[in-house]
């Protein structure tokens, strides 16, 4: 039997799956909350893409052993970057949902409540997904309490499963480079440390007296994220993580590590597209109801600022571009190495 456009989409129960509630019987109906039910159902057709997205990578990524040689780093790195589209595409959309005014939404407002976005579970599992904790959220208290259980189920069970990040995190830790001492047996440091690791040794030397005097601070940040400081531990990503990304970073430009890098950019990227959509929808929020609650019970504007400051999930990878130092300074690799970063074998 031949597969039909209509059967195939399902578009019966799509395009009959609005239900306005001014369009009800003895109602006046509000224009405008057609509009805000296709945006919003887009909005949670696009998430559930993203979970898919996210869910491959992580069945990808959870093998002891990822292969930067085969085609499943860039896999990865494809389907990550996709996620990034899609996110982009997301923060457009607040532009059709601006084209109602102010006074448009208040014809239907009050009819939704206590429907909310802050209702979304998808939203949250992909939250948590890529790595965001039930520690780490603003408003611990409020953030589940809108859902049904069957709903709460599926983000707890997100937030106890291996997460995007802590899978970077263990991908990183394997990563042979800066702490084998096979790459490193003709190495001269500049600094004169021959103490293992060589290299990190000698790029601390550099950076640190590289750094102006009222930046003097950031010799203690250093030692937190890359030294193992008991100040490390709040932090997701582990010295020796730290160590491997910050060495991609630099010496990005060899073919072995152009896959790496731009996962971590790819990474940065979806981080920048969900701060974009948080901010987008603050300014929409503060340009609709002002410092009114939200429908669902929070406190509107003050709650999205407060969940957008804290909600960067990657933000210990944005956070090694501290760390950088002019790359004309950067550490001439030895021979062994450079012959391994140049070719794939």
């Amino acid at each position: 039997m031949s597969v039909y456009y209509k059967n195939y989409l399902g578009l019966d129960q799509i395009l009959n799956a609005q239900h306005p509630e001014t369009f009800k019987e003895g109602m006046q109906p509000a224009h405008e909350e057609m509009l805000f039910i296709v945006i919003h159902q887009s909005y949670e057709l696009w998430f559930k893409q993203v979970k898919f997205e996210v869910d491959s990578v992580l069945k990808i990524m959870n093998k002891e052993v990822v292969n930067d040689n085969s085609s499943e780093l860039s896999t990865i790195v494809h389907r990550l970057k996709r996620v990034g589209t899609i996110l982009k595409q997301l923060v457009a959309q607040i532009d059709i949902l601006e084209t109602m005014s102010p006074m448009d939404f208040l014809t239907f407002r009050d009819y939704i409540r206590p429907a909310s976005g802050f209702q979304s579970w998808q939203f949250k599992e992909i939250e948590a997904a890529l790595g965001l904790k039930y520690e780490h959220r603003y408003g611990q208290e409020f953030y589940t309490s809108a859902l049904k259980k069957e709903e709460l189920d599926i983000i707890k069970n997100a937030e106890a499963s291996r997460s995007l990040l802590q899978d970077v995190n263990e991908w990183l830790e394997r990563m042979p480079f800066i702490n084998d001492e096979n790459f490193w047996v003709n190495y001269q440091p500049v600094s004169g440390n021959y103490t293992s690791p060589k290299f990190w040794n000698d790029y601390e030397h550099v950076f640190l007296n590289s750094l102006p005097e009222y930046d003097s601070s950031m010799k203690t940040f250093f030692n937190q994220v890359f030294n193992n400081d008991p100040a490390n531990a709040e932090r997701q990503l582990s010295a020796t993580a730290c160590r491997s990304a910050l060495f991609i970073i630099l010496y990005r430009e060899y073919p072995l590590l152009e896959l790496p890098f731009q996962l971590l950019d790819t990474l940065l990227e979806i981080d920048n597209q969900l701060g974009n959509w948080r901010y987008r929808h603050i300014n929409m929020v503060k340009r609709m109801i002002g410092a009114r609650s939200g429908t669902g019970g929070s406190s509107g504007m003050d709650y999205l600022k407060a969940a957008a400051d804290k909600h960067n999930i990657f933000r210990e990878i944005a956070q090694l571009n501290s760390f950088l130092i002019d790359k004309r300074k950067l550490p001439a690799l030895p021979a062994e190495l450079e012959e391994k970063l140049r070719y794939k074998t």
